[in-house]
């Protein structure tokens, strides 16, 4: 019988140090894309101001952006294909951003 309370009392012991290590992954990976999400949040943020510092598009305040991983998707409306070319490149432009989707419509195009 003392065997067998050994044998338990150690995987007692030792159950903490399995659940601590599974905890640290997980955490690791929460970590992970809370940054991701963080720095998507903040490209967004720092494309906004690159268009709003824009002499022409400081009055576009229908554009809306998303920002994936690098990946910029402009939506909404502007007055015209100029709007829309400079918005991109002034995305484009933006430190942290990979590839700009120019999903804007021209209004009544």
């Amino acid at each position: 019988m003392k065997p067998l309370a050994l044998l338990i009392a150690a995987a007692l012991a030792a159950a903490p140090a399995l659940a601590q290590k599974s905890n640290d992954q997980v955490t690791e990976e929460g970590r992970q894309k809370n940054n991701e999400a963080v720095s998507d949040a903040t490209l967004t943020t720092k494309v906004h101001t690159a268009l709003a510092n824009d002499v022409g598009l400081r009055t576009l305040t229908s554009i809306n952006v998303d920002s994936d991983k690098g990946v910029v998707t402009l939506k909404g409306q502007v007055d015209s294909e100029d709007a829309k070319r400079r918005a991109e490149e002034v995305a484009k432009r933006v430190s942290g951003v990979t590839a700009v989707k120019n999903e804007l419509q021209v209004k009544g195009g």
